[in-house]
């Protein structure tokens, strides 16, 4: 079997899959534009599956009329048809579905998102977006940290065993921080690369499909059809610029939110330490009660602190939001506290 024959089968089952797949969203989709949406991409797809099924054809080989949908896709359309399609998202994406961007943020009936080339390959980026991530790391670490050092006490832990513990705190929570962030950045890279690199050969095979399912999407988000196909012809002159709004239109990927999953590692490894040194600190300078009060006063401190500096991202009241995140810690660390004291009697 020769590599070209193989791949137009493997094309071919891809595009019947798909039809089907897109078919059943449309019946599964609420909202009758997006329906529309689905049931038009099914029909690109179906076209498709017929170009690939004359290919077979011409090299003596008679195509199959259906394929298997997959127990993945039917879990997930199984599971949508229950919550929804937009919750199930980043699945459709792993499946291919194009489209997705259009549950992005909507605009009014009869106003494009976008009017231009230039508006269509604008990147945005959420400056606050690693801010938020190493605050939320700081928090994760200071309450966690906080928490340990609390249970032991109430266990009536010795000073060094409360630093030795606090220490082993530090250390896993924030190894484990780092591996979760790795995987996830990985995992969310090998998507996007395996998407992307699909896209790309379906591009160099088939542009002009390509630019109709781009036009069918932007005709889906309120801009007029003649204008979506002049944009999307335009944009598929240009094959990296394609890519990345075939990206980013179709499969709902944004490239710019892949970073590295080393340095997310390091990112979150780093704000997690940086959180549950906070109530260690007075132990490596001192002992005795005096160095447990002064780790519950920094740990409040830093809590109200953290909380203030999450206003800036919830727009709400700098005092308040202090408050409140002041409060959760109070509770997390009381209740660690609460249960090393039973645990500590009992085993008395």
């Amino acid at each position: 079997m020769s590599a070209t024959l193989a791949g137009a089968r493997d094309s071919h089952a891809e595009e019947l899959r798909s039809a089907r797949l897109y078919r059943a969203l449309a019946r599964i989709e609420r909202d009758p534009r997006i329906a529309a949406l689905f049931a038009r991409l099914g029909e690109a797809a179906e076209e498709q599956a017929r170009v690939w099924a004359d290919k077979l054809r011409a090299a003596g080989e008679a195509p199959p009329a259906t394929v298997a949908l997959g127990a993945r896709a039917r879990a997930a359309l199984a599971l949508a048809g229950l919550i929804g399609v937009r919750p199930m998202r980043p699945v459709f994406a792993a499946l291919k579905v194009r489209g997705l961007s259009i549950y992005g943020t909507a605009a009014p009936p009869g106003h494009p998102q976008a009017a231009t080339v230039e508006d269509i390959g604008r990147r945005h980026r959420t400056g606050g977006g690693n801010l938020r991530a190493a605050v939320f790391g700081v928090n994760d670490g200071l309450v966690s940290n906080a928490s340990l050092i609390l249970g032991m006490a109430g266990a009536a832990a010795e000073p060094r065993t409360l630093l030795l513990t606090g220490i082993a705190g530090l250390l896993a929570g924030a190894f484990s921080m780092a591996a979760g962030e790795y995987v996830s950045v990985r995992s969310q890279r090998e998507v996007f690369e395996y998407q992307i690199g699909l896209e790309r050969e379906e591009l160099a095979e088939y542009p002009q499909a390509e630019a109709d399912e781009l036009a069918l999407i932007y005709t889906a988000k309120g801009m007029p059809a003649d204008d979506a196909r002049r944009l999307a012809q335009h944009l598929v002159a240009d094959p990296e610029r394609a890519l990345d709004t075939l990206a980013r239109e179709e499969l709902g990927l944004n490239p710019d939110e892949l970073g590295s999953p080393w340095g997310a590692a390091t990112y979150s490894f780093l704000a997690f330490a940086a959180g549950a040194v906070i109530p260690l600190l007075p132990y490596l300078i001192t002992a005795g009660p005096k160095a447990f009060v002064v780790s519950i006063a920094l740990a409040a401190a830093a809590l109200f602190g953290v909380g203030a500096i999450l206003s800036f991202f919830t727009g709400r009241n700098a005092l308040l939001s202090g408050l409140r995140m002041l409060s959760i810690g109070a509770l997390a660390g009381a209740a660690t506290y609460g249960i090393g004291k039973l645990i500590g009697v009992s085993v008395a």
